[in-house]
């Protein structure tokens, strides 16, 4: 069995995209496969490669 690394994603996707409770910037953590609003204090899962930005399926940190 062979262990696959976290999908990259895109920076251009990373320039684009914001908080959508915030409107501020997101940090990529590649590792837990997240987009981090520090302003919002949420993280934003990325699954299959697809950032999911709805506000209901962050988590609080």
């Amino acid at each position: 069995m062979t262990e696959t690394s976290p999908a990259k994603l895109d920076p251009k996707v990373l320039e684009i995209l914001v908080c959508p409770v915030s409107r501020g910037r997101l940090d990529y953590d590649a590792e837990a496969q997240e987009l981090i609003s520090k302003h919002a204090k949420l993280a934003y899962p990325i699954r299959d490669g697809v950032p999911v930005m709805l506000v209901e399926e962050a988590r609080e940190i």
